[in-house]
C-alpha cells in the first residue's frame, strides 16, 4: 500500500490551489483542521471503514457534525473522500496543506523547549534570530522542560539548534569516547 503522505499529497495541492486562488488560505486551514479533528474523533474513526456502515449515512452524519462551518467545496472534499475510501488520510492532507500555505506566506512555526520560562524579550530576540536565518515571519510557541538542565532546544521546520545543556553533555560524551 502507497504511503499516506503520497495519497494525501494530490488532494493537498488541489485544496491548496483552491484556497490561494480564491484568497481563502487561513478559512481553508479552519476547515480542514476541523475535518481532521471530527474524523479523528475516536467514535467516528470507528465507524469510518466499517463495513457495516453506509458510507452515504455515514458522509451525512460526518457533514452534519461539522455543521456550516464547512463551505460547499470542503463538503464536497468529504464526500469525494468518503467515496474514494480515503478519509484515513485527512489528517495527511491537512498537514500538507499547512505546509504548502506556510511556503506561500513565507511563514515558519518554531517551538522552543527550554529549562525556564523564556519572557517576551527573549522571544523577540529568537524570532529575530529566526527570521533573519530563514528569511521567513516566525511564529513562535515556547515550553518548558526542567529535564534540559540549562539551555534550550529550537526547531523551525527542519532546522534543530540544540544549545541545551542536556544537548552539549551528550556532545562531550562522544568526544570523550573517540
Amino acid at each position: 500500500m502507497a504511503e499516506k503522505s503520497t495519497i494525501a499529497r494530490p488532494y493537498a495541492q488541489a485544496i491548496f490551489e483552491l484556497a490561494n486562488a480564491n484568497r481563502q488560505l487561513p478559512r481553508w486551514s479552519e476547515m480542514l483542521r476541523l475535518a481532521a479533528a471530527v474524523a479523528a474523533d475516536a467514535r467516528v474513526n470507528g465507524l469510518i471503514g466499517n463495513p457495516r456502515v453506509n458510507k452515504e449515512e455515514l458522509t451525512d452524519l460526518f457533514l452534519a457534525i461539522c455543521g456550516d462551518k464547512l463551505s460547499a467545496e470542503a463538503q464536497n472534499l468529504i464526500r469525494l473522500l468518503f467515496e474514494n475510501g480515503r478519509m484515513d488520510v485527512l489528517t495527511e492532507i491537512a498537514g500538507l496543506y499547512e505546509v504548502y500555505r506556510a511556503e506561500a506566506e513565507r511563514t515558519v512555526e518554531a517551538r522552543v523547549v527550554s529549562a525556564f520560562p523564556v519572557d517576551e524579550a527573549q522571544k523577540q530576540q529568537i524570532a529575530a534570530m529566526l527570521k533573519k536565518r530563514l528569511g521567513r515571519e516566525v511564529s513562535l510557541s515556547c515550553v518548558t522542560d526542567k529535564n534540559l538542565l540549562g539551555g534550550a532546544i529550537i526547531r523551525a521546520g527542519d532546522l534543530v539548534i540544540d544549545g541545551s545543556v542536556t544537548g552539549q553533555l551528550a556532545k562531550l560524551k562522544v568526544a570523550l569516547a573517540r
